[in-house]
């Protein structure tokens, strides 16, 4: 018979944790090797047989190719892992992972769980959150709440602290992932402010930085490139990670690998020594990269550094020494450390998760999504319904309408990203609504609504208000983003913004010189010897040519000429007959 327990999950990119709240506190549950982190590890022995976690990251360098790590940073895309012939995909391998952790859970409480809460990077996008998902359910287990990494810990952290009222953030340098999150937390509402991170960023990063170090220092001394040597590479990312984590204690970190490789002279060894000094020059980028983030998450909150009042360290990186003097020196304190950086996301999860069991209730968590969703209109713009770093969950409609005359199909092609320009977002869906009643164009309402679940995950649906024609669908995993589209997002949007902003007024001012080109043309029919109407007919003349010429800087400027021609002609009408002259349709956009 199933428990009415709830598990929380920290599925990371290096090591996972589990936790369940007991006697009204959080409680890491430990494997069944004794350890309270399971390695995030799968491997598959030579004669087929399925090994997780500590068992198979000690098989990596023997076996390393049957040997799968860091699958997380896969999630959400089309990649597959083959083994003796067999595809995985990222779910598969993510879900034999939950199914390691659900039954040491069970061997810890004595009986079948079934529902648990996982947590992912607060930049995950939305395949990547259904690709979590659907792992949990492969690993049977009913997913209650996907929740943020950052959001889980500042739970964690703020359990004991329900009496005060602060300011927190969260710095989450995890195995694969980083985010940075901005909570405030007033009378038991957990309510965030603004999120940033990048997905390829983390200690993985740290140790490629070492193991690059050491096949450069190996060449050096030997002549000889190891880089495809994959026994060899497994036994330096081994390695790498031993050194970065005495580095954090000690100054000097010595290496010594026998037997590394061997050339037809006999075998090779490696013995190096890797100061932390060295070690901070090699990894200097990789924290540097970190800081942008926080900068844009303060700018995002509307706060300022000195109004933070905690900086919360999450994630084993973060126990780098030239991580936490980057984060002294930028806020002029100490972070806190009072909770444990590789259980603090499991165990908020469990917090999480006896929230939604309705042990604890107390307490109320809103979170935000982290990019901004929005569809394609005309000109290839793009629109924002749900702008970045609104609390979830949401639902939010906006009207559009047709851009034809007699239109009967429209296609809604959503997107998310930060860029003016649908191009240059991330494309996640397209879908069309048909039976549309036949109109002229701009009269047909279109309402397209965008739903966030407390997931994060999004929910569309298009209307036509006179039909009542509906299309609606939840958006399915997708190949997913590319190792940097999420930060790339960011920092086109950032750099672009002046061009972007540009481009959009050109093909906004498109849109409208055909509106007033068609009502230019009427007024020209109607009133013709009744106003002077010669700066009309000049001015139209201009834009109808400009409309011709794709790449007409001075479109604008022709558009407001005629724009205003056409105002004064309607004035002359009101004060000489003092009656309504007969306007145009005044709409040229796609938004209504």
């Amino acid at each position: 018979m199933a428990n009415d327990k709830v598990i929380g999950i920290d599925l990371g990119t290096t090591y996972s944790c589990v936790a369940v709240m007991e006697g009204g506190k959080p409680q890491v549950i430990v494997n069944a090797e004794g350890a309270r982190t399971t390695p995030s590890v799968v491997g598959f022995t030579r004669t087929g047989e399925r090994i997780v976690g500590h068992l198979a990251k000690r098989q990596a360098v023997t076996n390393p190719t049957r040997t799968v790590l860091s699958i997380k940073r896969d999630m959400g895309s089309n990649k597959r892992v083959t083994i003796d012939g067999t595809g995985y995909s990222p779910e598969q391998l993510s879900a034999m992972i939950l199914q390691k952790l659900k039954a040491d859970a069970e061997t810890y409480i004595g009986e079948s769980i079934t529902k648990a809460v996982i947590t992912v990077p607060a930049y995950f996008d939305d395949s990547q959150r259904q690709a979590t998902r659907d792992a949990g359910q492969i690993a049977g287990l009913d997913v209650l709440r996907i929740i943020n990494e950052p959001t889980a810990s500042a739970l964690a952290y703020g359990l004991d602290k329900l009496e005060e009222n602060s300011t927190i953030l969260v710095y989450d340098l995890g195995g694969g992932t980083f985010d940075v999150s901005i909570l405030e937390i007033v009378d038991g509402v957990f309510e965030v402010k603004a999120t940033r991170g990048n997905n390829r960023l983390g200690g993985d990063d740290f140790d490629q930085a070492i193991i690059d170090w050491m096949k450069a220092e190996f060449q050096k001394t030997n002549g000889i490139d190891i880089s495809n040597d994959l026994m060899a590479i497994q036994r330096l990312k081994e390695t790498a990670e031993k050194s970065k984590i005495e580095l954090s204690s000690a100054m000097v970190s010595e290496i010594h690998l026998p037997f590394l490789t061997a050339d037809a002279t006999g075998p090779k060894h490696f013995q190096a020594a890797l100061t932390r000094a060295r070690f901070n020059e090699i990894t200097a980028h990789l924290v540097e990269d970190t800081m942008e983030p926080v900068q844009l998450a303060i700018e995002d909150s509307g706060l300022g550094p000195e109004q933070i009042e905690n900086v919360l360290l999450v994630g084993g990186s973060t126990r780098i020494p030239a991580v936490q003097e980057a984060i002294k020196r930028f806020f002029q304190k100490d972070p806190v450390k009072s909770v444990n950086p590789d259980e603090a996301v499991a165990l908020g999860a469990a917090v999480q998760a006896s929230i939604l069991a309705g042990e604890t209730q107390d307490l109320l968590l809103l979170d935000v999504t982290p990019l901004s969703l929005g569809i394609e209109t005309a000109g290839g713009l793009f629109t924002r319904i749900i702008e970045r770093n609104t609390t979830v969950p949401t639902s939010k409609t906006m009207v559009f309408t047709t851009t034809e005359d007699g239109q009967t199909s429209v296609e809604v092609h959503v997107l998310q990203g930060e860029r003016e320009l649908a191009k240059f977002n991330k494309s996640l869906a397209k879908f069309s609504l048909d039976e549309i009643i036949r109109a002229p164009k701009g009269v047909p309402k279109i309402e397209v609504t965008f739903d966030i679940d407390a997931d994060g995950i999004v929910h569309v649906s298009a209307r036509d208000a006179a039909s009542g024609v509906k299309q609606s669908f939840t958006l399915k995993r997708s190949s997913g983003l590319s190792r940097t589209d999420v930060e790339r997002l960011q920092t086109e949007a950032k750099e672009h913004f002046e061009q972007d902003r540009l481009t959009r007024e050109v093909i906004a001012a498109r849109i409208k010189a055909e509106t007033l080109v068609g009502d230019a043309e009427r007024t020209l029919v109607k009133y013709n010897g009744v106003v002077d109407l010669g700066e009309v007919k000049q001015n139209l003349e201009l834009l109808k040519e400009a409309l011709g010429n794709e790449d007409c800087p001075d479109i604008i400027t022709l558009v407001e000429k005629l724009d205003s021609s056409l105002m004064e002609v309607g004035r002359l009408l009101y004060t000489s007959r003092g009656a309504v002259a007969d306007g145009g349709s005044g709409t040229a956009a796609v938004e209504k």
